[in-house]
């Protein structure tokens, strides 16, 4: 019995992005029809359990401008639409999505806001796999204080020591408290 793996995907008005999210996959084959028919399948795991996966996607694709990269722990697709419309969602049909089908909000960009292909568009060719999702690189920790020092914050025993040292100074806010809310009913 094959397996499917989890499917993330987002769209511009001229391409759609598809990560499948498969970590060590072996033999991974992915095949891309023009009619929008996407296939893939490979084995992973310590017991190389199959997995297959097969997508009408909404609409028909340029599989020539396409492009796929199988990295280490995802295979990423660029596919190109054959035409350049905003889809309504990413399977033909009326069935309900597969639960292992998901919106990519890392990449998602709203149909009003997409202003075609631009600079801040993905591109296979010049991806730089060191930084993406945010993770590696040399500054990834960067706002993060990187010193070794330990805070010294109370014990519960010290912050117990400390009330009653503003108690005996007469500087203990609950009996403000407790004043303020006698003044609040009589008032009332």
């Amino acid at each position: 019995m094959s397996r499917h793996p989890e499917v993330k995907w987002a769209q511009r008005v001229d391409k759609v992005f598809i990560t499948v999210l498969l970590p060590d996959a072996k033999d991974a084959k992915v095949k891309l029809e023009p009619d929008g028919v996407f296939s893939f399948s490979a084995s992973a795991g310590a017991e190389n359990h199959h997995y297959e996966l097969k997508l009408e996607l909404f609409d028909k694709v340029n599989v020539e401008e396409s492009k796929i990269n199988v990295g280490v722990r995802s295979i990423f697709c660029i596919l190109e639409k054959a035409e350049k419309v905003w889809w309504k969602k990413l399977l033909r049909g009326d069935e309900k999505t597969p639960h292992y089908v998901k919106v990519d909000w890392d990449k998602w960009v709203d149909e009003d806001e997409d202003t075609g292909s631009g600079p801040g568009d993905l591109d296979l060719g010049g991806m730089d796999f060191s930084k993406f999702g945010g993770m590696g690189g040399d500054d990834a920790m960067g706002d993060f204080d990187d010193s070794d020092e330990d805070l010294e914050l109370p014990t519960p025993g010290e912050q117990d020591s400390d009330k009653n040292e503003a108690e005996e100074i007469g500087d203990d806010p609950s009996e403000e408290k407790k004043e303020e809310k006698k003044e609040a009913a009589g008032s009332t």
